[in-house]
């Protein structure tokens, strides 16, 4: 099943009862569709959707530390406690260090929790594989937040990544980012090889979000 997971960053259209209500549509809408639909709000709004609604939580980040003194630091360990299914791992709006995105990976296998880790290229896609994470998102950075879907303008990044990913470890799904917010962004995406997209702006600052939602799975 392709995948569709939705980043609330911290855009106040996303954050509060905002989340909780945009974490409603989501599961709503994950109903009608043969997508498996994800969402990765901000951590303060993590306890109250998980409590209320039956959908995958991911977190948006976590730092490569266990429990100790680490003050503002998100564990692996403390995620798993809140219920969370997984998290991403080296956005490009929170880059890491090769071994902190190792160390992620292993305690995610650890703990039972699902990674995702992003990338801007294809040698990054191709470092990020060998880790054995469950997912890669490519994400060209100058893309993010665009409107300007990479599937459209730079395919070869992400038909590149698929086959650098797939070479490295047949078993790690490729996602694609940036830019995406509509049904034909998605089906472009998958055209190229990808197990799904992730993003954010399409849906979370768009001024009818369920409306949104529906174009982005092909429901309009």
């Amino acid at each position: 099943m392709k995948a569709v997971i939705i980043n609330f960053k911290a855009y106040g259209e996303g954050s509060g009862e905002r989340a909780l209500a945009l974490a409603k549509a989501v599961k709503e809408i994950s109903e009608k569709v043969d997508f498996y639909m994800a969402i990765a709000p901000n951590f303060l709004d993590i306890p109250e959707i998980v409590k209320s609604v039956d959908i995958d939580v991911f977190a948006q980040h976590a730092d490569a530390v266990s429990y100790g003194s680490h003050t503002g630091r998100i564990t692996p360990e403390m995620l798993k406690e809140k219920g969370v299914k997984g998290s991403l791992i080296n956005h490009s709006e929170r880059r890491l260090r090769l071994a902190d995105i190792d160390y992620l990976v292993s305690k995610f296998k650890e703990l039972g929790l699902t990674s995702v880790v992003c990338t801007n290229n294809v040698s990054t896609t191709r470092a990020a594989a060998a880790l054995s994470p469950d997912y890669v998102a490519i994400e060209p950075p100058e893309l993010i937040g665009s409107g300007i879907p990479v599937s459209k303008a730079e395919p070869e990044v992400v038909e590149n990544s698929v086959k650098a990913a797939k070479g490295i470890n047949p078993e790690v799904k490729v996602l694609c980012g940036a830019g995406i917010a509509t049904y034909e962004d998605v089906v472009a995406a998958i055209d190229l090889g990808a197990d799904g997209v992730l993003l954010a702006s399409g849906v979370v600052k768009a001024s009818d979000q369920k409306r949104a939602l529906e174009e982005l799975v092909g429901l309009r």
